[in-house]
């Protein structure tokens, strides 16, 4: 919340709640508008600590506490990167940061909004272990995991050494792929940087595997996963999970105008303009979030049939 409008954010739940599946949170943080219609929600622990942070921006145990105590708050999601910004933060326009948005992320009206790219309680893989241990019991006992596009692989085998250091094991691990979109980004990181979802899944899974970790650990896939093949292909690679945004996204009705930091999307989903959120309809645009969803696991199921797997 704070990149996509309310309506959206209320269809894309109601649509979960529909299907029976989960909704992420995004680093904006929890919302009432992941709440209002029921449907599940991960919450994500994104790297400026929003909905959740002190003036300074460090991570508020007390109002992590509140939020995670949410029965529908299903899981927790420690965000170290994503899409094509491995190290690297992102950046909501001022002029999407009114009221509403200030006080729900704790950052200051109307002034550009950064999202750094370390969180500040996290700098090596011993201190992610340890903030997994701290946020598994302040949200008491929720699975957690952290979120990544892997960079440079030996930063992933160190975060793996500081699981057997210290016999720390995070819940799940969402590994995110280099095609990942967003407008956050810089170009020039977008076009060169991280792994496709493809070869870093295969890494993080054999890698688990060497380590004698994957028992411990479930994969959640997530990069353009849009069709039941695409399904079908992350899970031969390892994946026991897959997300999906941007299909999430036309489905509600964004077209790729490229205007997300302009507070002008055309069809109303990535704006916090009231007139023109107002084109996202959540009573309609629940069915085809639902529709979407529905008819992806249709064809995936048809495909494993047609090759004989048993599901």
């Amino acid at each position: 919340f704070g990149a996509l409008g309310h309506t959206a954010i209320e269809a894309l739940n109601w649509g979960a709640k529909m299907g029976g599946f989960y909704q992420n949170t995004g680093e904006g943080g929890l919302t009432q508008y992941h709440l209002k219609n029921g449907g599940d929600v991960i919450l994500q622990i994104g790297t400026g600590n929003f909905s959740f942070r002190n003036k300074d921006g460090s991570f508020s145990s007390t109002k992590f506490k509140e939020k995670a105590a949410n029965a529908k708050v299903k899981m927790i999601e420690i965000k170290l990167s994503q899409g094509a910004k491995p190290s690297h933060g992102g950046l909501l326009p001022g002029a999407k940061v009114d009221e509403e948005i200030a006080e729900i992320r704790g950052i200051e009206i109307g002034k550009d909004c950064y999202s750094p790219a370390v969180n500040p309680s996290v700098h090596t893989p011993l201190e992610l272990m340890n903030f997994i241990a701290k946020v598994r019991k302040l949200s008491g006992g929720k699975p957690v995991g952290f979120k990544l596009c892997i960079g440079r692989r030996t930063e992933f085998f160190a975060i793996c050494k500081a699981m057997l250091e210290t016999k720390i094991y995070p819940d799940f691990i969402t590994i995110d792929g280099a095609e990942g979109g967003t407008g956050a980004a810089p170009l020039e990181f977008s076009n060169r940087l991280g792994l496709p979802i493809n070869e870093g899944l295969f890494f993080v899974n054999n890698a688990l595997i060497g380590l004698g970790l994957l028992d411990k650990v479930k994969l959640i896939a997530s990069s353009k996963i849009i069709t039941g093949f695409d399904m079908i292909c992350k899970f031969s690679l390892g994946a026991d999970v897959c997300n999906s945004s941007r299909a999430m996204m036309f489905a509600v009705g964004c077209i790729q105008s490229r205007s997300c930091n302009t507070n002008h999307c055309p069809t109303g989903v990535a704006t916090q303009d009231p007139v023109r959120t107002s084109a996202v309809v959540p009573e309609e645009k629940r069915h085809r979030i639902y529709n979407y969803h529905a008819n992806t696991m249709e064809s995936f199921l048809e495909l494993m049939g047609a090759m004989g797997v048993a599901t």
